[in-house]
């Protein structure tokens, strides 16, 4: 399951709308050994694609020496589609390179980048991916971490 307070849910749905209709991408870090994703990581799309993303390789480099500088991990890995289903496809499936990493996927086929509309919802879905197997998670959307951490606080990188 994957367990994400509300600020980091709320910020990866905005980026999944405000790039819309390219695909979106980013990360968000946790402690290693934790699976608690606490540092939001919007990333560019270095393919600019309504049908694809791909992560910068120099940003992927910074981005992986600063985790290993912080002793974090990528916990969830997410990206949007922009016309189909919060579903990995064919291509995701393939380059789906963290076992230990939740595979988010928000789809904005319905609303774009449109928000605050009556009976809006978001199609927000979480998969593990190992070794080419794909298998669908729950998620929980919690306000606040429990035993006694403060709320998380959205870091913009």
């Amino acid at each position: 399951m994957l367990r994400i307070d509300r600020a980091t849910y709320d910020a990866i749905v905005a980026h999944a709308r405000e790039d819309h209709p390219d695909e979106a991408c980013g990360v968000v870090a946790g402690p290693e050994g934790s699976d608690r994703p606490e540092r939001f990581i919007p990333m560019l799309n270095a393919a600019r694609s309504p049908t694809f993303y791909e992560f910068d390789s120099a940003d992927l480099l910074r981005l992986y020496r600063d985790m290993d500088a912080r002793d974090e991990v990528p916990v969830v890995v997410y990206h949007s589609h922009t016309a189909t289903e919060a579903r990995p496809s064919r291509t995701d499936i393939s380059y789906a390179s963290e076992p230990e990493a939740h595979y988010v996927l928000v789809s904005t086929r319905e609303h774009g980048a449109q928000t605050g509309l009556a009976g809006d919802t978001v199609e927000f879905r979480s998969f593990r991916i190992v070794e080419g197997e794909v298998t669908e998670e729950d998620v929980e959307v919690v306000e606040s971490y429990l035993f006694g951490h403060s709320p998380t606080t959205v870091v913009y990188d």
